[in-house]
């Protein structure tokens, strides 16, 4: 991977567990969250109708959007169950205690991720 594809977007001790953030690279929305110790970061629009997700309900890694309650897995950008709408996901690396997002490499949507630990 290039290193000018990895845009830094803070320091990793500023984001703790069950945290989030908003970030802005080259004037697009993207919010990283801090699952169990793992940052996930995904594009701030919902694939639905374009509403911000950044201020959706976190249960567990399920993450629900405010505009229409649509719930997104973020390790992943999927819907759980069957297939549906996914949020666009993007890599994060941890290097030297700062954190860096690549745009150039955003995820598709992967195999299922194992389950969610959402409260029921």
């Amino acid at each position: 991977m290039n290193s000018s594809d990895q845009i830094p977007v803070g320091a990793v001790d500023e984001l703790g567990p069950g945290q989030r953030k908003l970030a802005f690279i080259n004037g697009r929305g993207i919010v990283l969250f801090n699952i169990d110790g793992t940052i996930h970061a995904i594009d701030n629009a919902c694939p639905h109708q374009g509403a911000s997700v950044a201020n959706g309900h976190l249960d567990g890694c399920l993450l629900s959007c405010p505009a229409h309650g649509l719930r997104f897995d973020l390790r992943t950008g999927c819907m759980p169950g069957a297939s549906g709408l996914s949020l666009t996901t993007f890599p994060v690396r941890t290097i030297d205690g700062k954190l860096f997002v690549s745009l150039e490499d955003p995820v598709a949507s992967p195999a299922p991720a194992p389950a969610c630990n959402a409260a029921s």
